[in-house]
C-alpha cells in the first residue's frame, strides 16, 4: 500500500495548503458529514472501530482516550492539541502544521464535536514560529468561512479554538505539564489519578492528542473506520509518518502503512547508509527509546513488534547510526539532554540524570573506571518507575540499552583512558 493519507495534498504541484487549496482537495467534507450525519458517541465509535492509536509516544487507542470523558457533567470540556514535539529526532508534526494546516484544524473540530467541548488549544512548541504564524492565518481563514466559531455550518455546534505558545520546554510535551503551562503555571507534570479526561486543564475534562493522530480523524470519518483498519496491522493500523535523520542518505519523514520493515525504511525509501559505511545502531522511536543493533533491522515498524524487538515505536524519530558512531558520546548528549529538560520535581530524575552525564561524560574523556558502569546501571534502576512523568524512565531506559549492546565499547573508554571514536565524534558536536 503506497497510498499517502497524511501527506496526500503535500506532493500535488502548487499546493499551497490555503483554505481554497484545502477544499479543492475535498477538505471539510469529513466535518460537514460528523455534524449533519452522526452524534457525537457515533463519531468516537467510529474512531474506536477504525483502531487509530496516539502518534505522540504511547500508542493509546484514541477512540478509548475519548470514551473516558465523564457523560452528564455540568462542567466544560477541553481538546488540547499537543504540538510542542520536542522529541529529539521527531520533525514530522511540524510539516503537518506547515504544509497543510487545516487537516489538523478540520480534525481539531471533529474531535471536539465528538467529546462535547466548546474550546480546543493548540499548544505549539516556542520554536515553531512559522507553523504558529500559518496556523493563526489558517484559523482566520476558518473562521471566515463558517468552519470555526458559532453554529458552525448551521449545525448549531459552537467552537473557539486558540493557539497557545510553549517557552521551549521538553517537559511540556508530557500531557499534564501542558495542561499546567496552559493554565499560567510552571510546566510541572501532575500527579495521576486524576487523569486529564476526568480532571483536565482548570480542572474539567479534557482530551489531549497529538497533531498526527488529530490530522487522521477527518479522513476516517469521511472514508470509514474499515478502511482505515485494512491498512498496516491490526493492531496499529492506519499510516504512521517516520522522520529518519542521522548517518542516511535522504533524511526527511517517510509516510508508509504501519508494519513497514526498519530495513525497507532505511534502504529503500531514505536511500541507505551515508557514503557506504555499514549500520551500526538504530532509534526507533525518538531519542527515549531504547537502541536497536543491526541484527534486528528487518522488524516491522509497528507498536507490538518494535516492543517484542526490546524498543518501542514512540513517535516514529528513527536516528541512523553508522560504524564511526561513538556510542559512549550519544549515551553522554542524551543524557545532558535529559538532565537540562528535567522540571526537578523528583529527586530519582533530578539527581540521578545529572549524575549520568557526570559519569558518562568521564568515561568518554577517558577518565572513567572499572566500576562506573554498573553504577550507572544501579542509577538506571533507581529512575525507572519511580517518578511523576515518564522523562526520568526515557533518560534511563536508552543508556541502559547502549551499555547492554555496546559494553565492549563502554569498557574500551574505561580500559584506554580515552575515546577510540575520534573520528565519529566530531559527528556529535
Amino acid at each position: 500500500m503506497s497510498e499517502k493519507i497524511l501527506f496526500r495534498n503535500m506532493d500535488l504541484p502548487g499546493y499551497t495548503g490555503s483554505i481554497g487549496d484545502y477544499l479543492k482537495q475535498g477538505g471539510y467534507q469529513a466535518l460537514s458529514k460528523a455534524l449533519k450525519e452522526f452524534q457525537p458517541s457515533e463519531v468516537i465509535e467510529i474512531v474506536k472501530k477504525s483502531g487509530l492509536r496516539g502518534r505522540g509516544g504511547a500508542g493509546f487507542p484514541a477512540g478509548a482516550k475519548w470514551g473516558f470523558v465523564p457523560k452528564g457533567e455540568d462542567k466544560p470540556r477541553y481538546l488540547s492539541c499537543n504540538a510542542d514535539e520536542g522529541e529529539p529526532g521527531t520533525f514530522k508534526d511540524r510539516q503537518l502544521m506547515e504544509r497543510d494546516p487545516h487537516q489538523l484544524i478540520e480534525g481539531m473540530v471533529i474531535s471536539s464535536y465528538a467529546i462535547g467541548a466548546k474550546t480546543a488549544y493548540v499548544y505549539i512548541r516556542g520554536e515553531f514560529r512559522k507553523a504558529a504564524r500559518i496556523l493563526e492565518q489558517a484559523l482566520e481563514e476558518s473562521y471566515s468561512r463558517g468552519f470555526l466559531g458559532r453554529d458552525i455550518l448551521e449545525s448549531g455546534y459552537d467552537l473557539e479554538i486558540y493557539i497557545h505558545r510553549g517557552a521551549g520546554a521538553y517537559i511540556c510535551g508530557e500531557e499534564t505539564a501542558l495542561l499546567e503551562s496552559i493554565e499560567g503555571k510552571r510546566g510541572n507534570p501532575r500527579l495521576k489519578p486524576p487523569f486529564p479526561a476526568s480532571v483536565g486543564l482548570y480542572g474539567s475534562p479534557t482530551v489531549i492528542n497529538n497533531v498526527e493522530t488529530l490530522c487522521n480523524v477527518p479522513h476516517i470519518v469521511l472514508r470509514g473506520p474499515e478502511w482505515f483498519a485494512r491498512i498496516g496491522t491490526p493492531k496499529s493500523t492506519g499510516t504512521k509518518i517516520f522522520s529518519v535523520s542521522g548517518h542516511i542518505e535522504r533524511p526527511g519523514n517517510y509516510e508508509l502503512p504501519m508494519g513497514t520493515p526498519l530495513r525497507e525504511l532505511i534502504y529503500q525509501h531514505a536511500g541507505g547508509i551515508k557514503n557506504g559505511r555499514r549500520l551500526k545502531a538504530v532509534i526507533p522511536g525518538g531519542s527515549s527509546t531504547p537502541v536497536l543493533t543491526p541484527d534486528k533491522v528487518d522488524v516491522p515498524l509497528d507498536f507490538e513488534s518494535v516492543a517484542a524487538a526490546g524498543s518501542m515505536l514512540g513517535s516514529g524519530a528513527v536516528i541512523v547510526m553508522d560504524e564511526t558512531t561513538c556510542m559512549v558520546r550519544v549515551a553522554m548528549i542524551l543524557a545532558r539532554f535529559y538532565h537540562h529538560e528535567s522540571c526537578g520535581q523528583c529527586t530519582q530524575c533530578r539527581e540521578g540524570t545529572a549524575w549520568m552525564h557526570k559519569i558518562l561524560k568521564r568515561v568518554e574523556e577517558g577518565r572513567g573506571s572499572q566500576g562506573d558502569l554498573e553504577l550507572l546501571l544501579d542509577i538506571c534502576d533507581n529512575m525507572k518507575g519511580k517518578t511523576i512523568c515518564p522523562l526520568s524512565d526515557a533518560a534511563a531506559m536508552p543508556v541502559e540499552s547502549y551499555i547492554q549492546h555496546f559494553r565492549g565499547e563502554f569498557e574500551e573508554h574505561v580500559r584506554e583512558k580515552r575515546c577510540p571514536f575520534q573520528e565519529g565524534s566530531k559527528l556529535y558536536v
